[in-house]
């Protein structure tokens, strides 16, 4: 059973960086396109970052330019590195496929930037 585990989040002041890692564990099978999700308290949860299997990215507009999704295939990883974090970056952050959700949702890695 192929399962997800996030980690990297923290808590880091306004224009702090941090960097989330996703690993992919169990049985190995191909996955086309991988995304970066969040969850802000009290709001829907929102595809913020994808990535295709040959590396072509799609960023939602509050992170373009600061947010940078990238993988390692031969390490069944994916990364998302966060410059400039702002405090509405706030959420508990999630990586699944996209479009179209093909794992279930683990706990996440809760990201807290303070003003």
């Amino acid at each position: 059973q192929v399962q997800l585990v996030e980690s990297g989040g923290g808590l880091v002041q306004a224009g702090g960086s941090l960097r989330l890692s996703c690993a992919r564990s169990g049985s190995i099978f191909r996955v086309n396109t991988m995304g970066w999700y969040r969850q802000a308290p009290g709001k829907q949860r929102e595809l913020v970052a994808t990535i295709t299997s040959r590396g072509s990215t799609t960023y939602a507009d509050s992170v373009k330019g600061r947010f940078t999704i990238s993988r390692d295939n031969a390490k069944n990883t994916v990364y998302l590195q966060m410059n400039s974090l702002k405090p509405e970056d706030t959420a508990v952050y999630y990586c699944n496929t996209s479009p179209g959700v093909a794992f279930s949702w683990t706990q996440g890695t809760q990201v807290t930037v303070s003003s």
